[in-house]
């Protein structure tokens, strides 16, 4: 019933083909952002501090996941391209370059930011008891960026080539760790000790440890329909230069959002304090859950896309594109009504007993976001289109766009000089969002009225082995 081949994908029904792709990721995000959310559960037993100092982090480390997304995006855009084509062995090579990097990449960033970690946090000023608490668990965190990339880059091999089952059972592993080991280390149940926060970031780093030791045991013993071996890992500069030139500009891409959210978190942290801190990780958390399906119809649509450019069909590809960003846009639309309507019983799902100011941002914020929901459906969703086809630099510019020349001055704008606090910050989010989905999916329209994927097809096709 879940099973695509790719034939399927590039002469069988699209809707059957993008559900049958996406179905699986729509579990796996939602069991992430699950374990994201009883993450915060936990961590709010410990008080509203700690998870003020969870959103404080989440930027922050969000930013040192460049290197990941460098590689994730390369090697899923490569693969897809090359199972389309029918080159397997030019595939199993690029799954080993984007693995390698992201390897390399994140040990060194991991050092480098356990190293700096009260350093950075102090540059946003958060009070005393929330930079602690941060720091620790930033010190701890940093590392679980190693093991989540190596599970985040063999995800991305396996979706490439048109398998996401076995993606989703690997994520199911690394959730299903770390949310078995949360209270234990957190609180110190039985023979654990009470680590606090930190226990917290500890659960993530090794619940993905056990999700990457797996993920890279399947990929040798050639037990799933995409498999390595030994001939690729002989190192080739062409395929180093293609996976870069792809996926530099989604981690650019990825650099550049979280840069912005990094300003707008310390915005919110001036003007509101620890209180707006904990509405915005609340809303963030929320709104992580709610635009899963837009995620994982991106991630799916992006293989249907470069597979079929890959088999030469680039009417195909665009179809299933604007299939994508319909179902995202109508989906994510009614959800955010949902969310208008009961903001207070998810803010006091997150934090028993939140009130006065912390609720009263929390509710607000809620409500703020829900209004451009319909908009984070559809530029998830556009962007398949242009990844697929190898040119994530253009969803780098939108990004830049959106948060740079939107979102930052937006909530600048609207704290400085209109005297809103933490409500400018909040609004800028929304504005942001709805102005980059007119623009990406007007762009994408005249970009393919252009021959965009025709020319896109006739390079995939060009390439050799």
């Amino acid at each position: 019933m879940l099973d695509v081949s790719s034939d399927e994908i590039t002469d069988g029904p699209l809707g059957r083909a993008l559900a049958v792709l996406a179905a699986p990721m729509v579990a796996q995000h939602l069991v992430l952002v699950g374990q994201q959310v009883v993450d915060v559960f936990w961590v709010g037993r410990l008080g509203s501090e700690a998870v003020a100092a969870v959103g404080l982090i989440a930027p922050v480390i969000g930013l040192f996941g460049v290197g990941t997304r460098v590689g994730s995006a390369g090697g899923q855009v490569l693969v897809s391209q090359r199972v389309g084509a029918d080159r397997l062995a030019a595939a199993r090579r690029a799954a080993t370059h984007c693995i390698g990097f992201t390897v390399s990449v994140n040990f060194l960033l991991a050092v480098a930011v356990s190293a700096t970690a009260v350093t950075i946090v102090g540059l946003f000023d958060p009070g005393s008891a929330v930079a602690e608490l941060a720091a620790a668990y930033l010190g701890v965190l940093a590392f679980s960026r190693v093991t989540s990339g190596v599970s985040d880059t063999v995800e991305a091999s396996y979706v490439g080539a048109g398998d996401s089952r076995t993606p989703m059972w690997l994520n199911f592993l690394a959730i299903g760790v770390n949310l078995c080991l949360d209270p234990f280390l957190i609180f110190g149940w039985g023979p654990f000790p009470a680590w606090g926060i930190e226990g917290a970031a500890a659960a993530t780093l090794i619940g993905y440890g056990v999700s990457a030791a797996v993920g890279l045991a399947l990929l040798f013993s050639a037990r799933t329909g995409f498999s390595l071996t030994t001939a690729a890992f002989r190192p080739d500069p062409t395929t180093a230069r293609e996976l870069l030139s792809i996926g530099l500009p989604s981690g650019g891409q990825s650099g550049v959002r979280q840069l912005a959210r990094l300003v707008v978190v310390w915005i919110v942290s001036t003007f509101g304090g620890g209180a707006a801190l904990a509405a915005y990780t609340i809303g963030a958390r929320v709104a992580s859950v709610v635009f899963v399906p837009a995620q994982a119809l991106g991630s799916a649509a992006t293989t249907l896309v470069g597979q079929n450019l890959g088999a030469d069909r680039p009417a195909r590809a665009n179809r299933a594109t604007w299939l994508g960003v319909g179902i995202g846009a109508v989906g994510l639309g009614v959800l955010g009504v949902g969310q208008w309507v009961f903001p207070t019983v998810l803010a006091e799902l997150f934090v028993p007993g939140i009130a006065d100011e912390t609720l009263r941002l929390t509710v607000a914020y809620l409500q703020i976001l829900a209004y451009g929901y319909w908009a984070l459906g559809t530029i998830y969703t556009v962007q398949a289109g242009f990844d697929g086809a190898g040119r994530t630099e253009i969803s780098m510019y939108a990004t830049l766009l959106q948060y740079w020349t939107v979102r930052v001055p937006v909530a600048a704008v609207g704290a400085y000089v209109f005297g809103m606090g933490a409500l400018g910050p909040f609004w800028a989010i929304t504005v942001s969002n709805v102005v980059a989905a007119l623009g990406m999916t007007t762009y994408f329209w005249r970009s393919t009225r252009d021959g965009m994927l025709s020319r896109a097809a006739e390079s995939a096709g060009a390439s050799a082995d």
